[in-house]
């Protein structure tokens, strides 16, 4: 298989967008990375189901540096966000095992479904609560409530090919009561351990399967390499950039950029 440089271009584009996202809002950028790989592989002709998979992982290999990236500037100013970060993450490292372990056994379909359907609901909770100021807490930040939502972010971190940024932000701000710029600290570490399992079942699942070329299991090193390469720098920059925005405008932008990749997953825009 050749590789255009077209193709090229492309990693890069979605290693300069996904790592701005990623700094910005506290998510791995994985939501990004995952169907913008999937369509610039199906661009390049390959399979949908294979194209599906190595998306899935090599979004989770990228995450792992690029969250790091981002949670090493938040801690730079927010010194309270590496404990809580750090216990969910070692439960989110369980759950991303399992969950990349179930999405091999899954159909290209009903992982589309699956990813559009959460990220639509994601994105119209965070809209319509864009006014509100930070919540009340709802539940304690125990380790009971801890591993539960550590591991059940996890399994859809390794399932749906993200760190869990989209997901754990909610939970942190309606329910454990955190401001939005400490859930996307809080997030940013946590995505950095989390996208680590969901990395390693990619690679064993697709050990000796995938016909990609330069790849290690569902792992494209190419897309890894080039899209890493713009996507860490991009995510120190976007998570520099968050400290400067009001927490209303974080929300709604977060709002925006999930709802438009959540109806391009289900098809509904072009």
């Amino acid at each position: 298989m050749i590789f255009t440089l077209e193709y090229f271009i492309g990693l890069i584009l979605i290693g300069v967008v996904a790592g701005f996202a990623s700094g910005l809002l506290g998510v791995g950028g994985g939501f990004l990375i995952v169907p913008f790989q999937y369509f610039l592989l199906e661009y390049l002709g390959v399979d949908p189901s294979l194209a599906m998979m190595i998306s899935l992982g090599t979004s989770l290999a990228i995450i792992i540096p690029t969250a790091t990236s981002g949670a090493s500037r938040h801690l730079k100013v927010m010194d309270n966000i590496l404990k809580p970060g750090i216990r969910l993450g070692l439960f989110g490292i369980v759950g991303s095992i399992l969950g990349g372990l179930i999405a091999s056994m899954l159909p290209t379909q009903i992982l589309k479904i699956i990813f559009g359907c959460l990220l639509l609901f994601i994105a119209i909770r965070n809209l319509m609560s864009a006014d509100k100021k930070t919540s009340k807490a709802r539940a304690k930040f125990n380790l009971i409530n801890i591993a539960v939502v550590g591991v059940l972010v996890g399994i859809s971190s390794g399932l749906l090919g993200v760190g869990g940024g989209v997901f754990i932000i909610l939970i942190l701000t309606a329910i454990f009561g955190f401001s939005m710029i400490e859930a996307i600290g809080i997030s940013s570490v946590f995505i950095s351990l989390t996208a680590i399992g969901g990395t390693v079942s990619y690679i064993i699942s697709g050990w000796g399967v995938n016909p990609f070329p330069y790849s290690l299991g569902y792992v494209s090193l190419v897309n890894f390499a080039v899209i890493a390469m713009f996507s860490v720098p991009l995510a120190y920059y976007g998570a520099k950039i968050a400290h400067k925005v009001p927490e209303k405008r974080l929300k709604q932008i977060f709002g925006l950029v999930v709802l438009y990749i959540s109806l391009k997953m289900l098809g509904v825009v072009p």
